[in-house]
């Protein structure tokens, strides 16, 4: 019965290191796909993210479908894109002026 146990401990031993030896193999193989894995893993989660804003705030998606339906997509897509140049002027101005008048008011007083 002893024999027994210490031929299968051993037999465990070969099996675990072969198992080893196996999943190091199997991941230099699949590094190749590792790139298309993150890609497919990020459009999950973009889609996950999609899905929970539209849940989120189902009256403002229902707008914008509705405008894009009302009016052409190009005028659409033409307002969306002067309404971004005048959000990112506005934060980028509002960035310059909130960190050079706390200056300029410090060295005045």
């Amino acid at each position: 019965m002893q024999k027994r146990l210490i031929e299968l401990h051993r037999q465990r031993g070969r099996l675990l290191e072969r198992i080893t030896v196996q999943r190091h193999a199997l991941s230099q193989q699949l590094a190749p796909l590792q790139g298309a894995l993150d890609v497919s893993d990020r459009t999950a989660r973009l889609v996950q993210d999609g899905k929970a804003f539209v849940h989120k705030h189902p009256l403002g998606v229902a707008l914008a479908i509705l405008a894009v339906v009302l009016l052409k997509p190009g005028t659409v897509l033409r307002w969306t894109q002067r309404g971004l140049f005048a959000w990112r002027t506005w934060r980028g101005l509002h960035r310059l002026i909130s960190g050079f008048l706390p200056n300029r008011l410090r060295n005045l007083f």
